[in-house]
């Protein structure tokens, strides 16, 4: 075995996987890495998403104004109102079935 066989690449990969097995502060800080990478990887995924969302309800209502303009009628005429809720329900419990009333 000579100079040459120790400073070869597999050497040094062989080296570096055994300090990352052995060694708990290495082991720690590629769990932490492997924890913020995937946590990127996440956020980005939910930021890309969120931009195709808005893209497409954009170009829905784009298409349906330019569709609402070419038939002469108005959107908010072509869409339906909004259902309400009555408010005298609103953060009232009712009680049960048996109890008394004070």
């Amino acid at each position: 075995m000579g100079l040459d066989d120790l400073m070869s690449t597999e050497s040094a990969v062989v080296a570096a996987a055994t300090a990352a097995v052995f060694s708990p502060r290495t082991r720690g800080t590629l769990r932490r890495g492997a924890v913020l990478g995937v946590a990127g990887v996440l956020k980005v995924g939910d930021v890309v998403s969120g931009a195709a969302r808005g893209a497409a309800r954009g170009l829905r209502e784009e298409a349906g104004e330019d569709a609402a303009s070419s038939n002469g009628t108005e959107t908010a005429a072509a869409k339906p109102a909004p259902a309400t809720r009555s408010r005298s329900g609103a953060g009232a419990r009712s009680k049960p079935a048996g109890s008394a009333t004070t």
